[in-house]
């Protein structure tokens, strides 16, 4: 069965933390859909400047968590900053951690995390800059270019994509974790 993971963006997402992510999984063979708060496109955010559109697949407001095997968030400024003001978007969110399901997020990704109250008590990273509100959340912020907390994969920033998208990949094909939780 292939697997179906979704990819949670607006405008302004870093664009080599969607693009990567996006090619590795297809390249596995995993059905990837863009999900945004809008129809059309979203545009990235690449070396201080607004970059490529992206298609997006379906809205937040139109989808379930139940239709996917996982979740990856890709960071970014803007995007993160966004989503986290968006109850559909914390709401389908959450529910990937109500069943047990993989969520990878990078570098400003895990603010939405935060807004969606799944950290308390897990072991994470992030860009540094986020690091504090990690930690007042109650996460246990670590300085590594991946980590994984039942099947919760985060990662730094777009110099640690390599080693994000291979946990991504790993935890997507080993499915639900019982441990994981919000």
């Amino acid at each position: 069965m292939t697997k179906r993971v979704a990819i949670l963006a607006t405008d302004g997402f870093e664009e080599s933390e969607l693009k990567s992510p996006l090619e590795a999984m297809k390249n596995e063979g995993f059905t990837v859909d863009i999900i945004s708060e809008k129809t059309g496109t979203i545009k990235g955010w690449a070396d201080g400047n607004w970059s490529g559109e992206y298609n997006v697949t379906d809205t937040v407001d139109n989808v379930s968590a139940k239709d996917y095997n996982a979740l990856m968030l890709p960071g970014g400024v803007i995007n993160p900053d966004k989503l986290r003001r968006n109850d559909d978007a914390l709401i389908f969110i959450r529910d990937f951690f109500k069943q047990s399901k993989p969520v990878a997020a990078i570098c400003h990704a895990p603010q939405l995390l935060i807004e969606a109250d799944v950290v308390n008590g897990r072991t994470m990273t992030s860009f540094n800059s986020i690091k504090t509100d990690l930690k007042n959340a109650g996460a246990l912020w670590v300085d590594k270019e991946v980590v994984v907390d039942e099947a919760l994969v985060t990662s730094r920033n777009p110099g640690d994509l390599e080693a994000f998208n291979a946990k991504l990949i790993e935890e997507v094909k080993e499915g639900k974790h019982e441990l994981q939780h919000a």
